[in-house]
């Protein structure tokens, strides 16, 4: 199969970033690559071109790293609080991910952060106060403390006494007095 050589414009998943040089089938840089936008072929007048997209890249990069360094340094600070929904022995249903905790971020403040940079081991599964690490950026590294709150409360002694107690059965006065009537009822038929 006849290879060509491009230059990516974009990043492409699984063939490489913006300012790139790769060889791809000749096919795939004629049917794919060059009509989406994401390569151009590779010439004199595009080699040139080369040195400007490496040039915004190598910024774009620094001022991704820049942010995210400034964004983890924040959200250090910052303590999530999340109510979950409990039974009455406080175990909670159902359990805490990644993607509920970037959710929380997005409502409690405002940060929109992707569900993958947030790490963790397993789902959290009781209540309590957790580390959660942050991976924002191949090079920078943050914790958020993560609060986990009943948000239905757990009862207090007094009223799980209360609840156990044994109930005491009332037979109404109306209930007797109908077996007595239906006995007498079933000794005048037999008469």
């Amino acid at each position: 199969m006849p290879k060509t050589e491009v230059i990516l414009i974009k990043n492409v998943v699984g063939l490489g970033g913006e300012s790139d040089q790769v060889k791809v089938a000749a096919g795939y840089a004629r049917n794919y690559l060059l009509p989406q936008g994401l390569a151009i072929p590779q010439t004199r007048t595009n080699k040139r071109r080369l040195e400007v997209l490496r040039q915004k890249r190598a910024e774009r990069e620094a001022h991704e790293l820049n942010s995210m360094a400034e964004l983890g340094r924040s959200l250090s600070k910052v303590t999530i609080t999340l109510l979950v929904k409990t039974g009455d022995d406080g175990k909670m249903f159902g359990s805490v991910t990644s993607g509920t905790i970037a959710d929380a971020l997005k409502t409690q403040l405002d940060v929109a952060l992707d569900k993958r940079k947030i790490h963790l081991e397993k789902a959290i599964h009781s209540l309590g106060e957790f580390e959660v690490e942050l991976r924002l950026h191949p090079e920078v590294k943050s914790s958020l403390k993560v609060v986990v709150n009943s948000a239905t409360p757990i009862p207090s002694p007094e009223e799980v006494a209360k609840a156990a107690a044994p109930k005491t059965e009332k037979r109404s006065a109306r209930g007797a007095g109908r077996k007595g009537t239906r006995a007498e009822a079933g000794e005048q038929a037999s008469a």
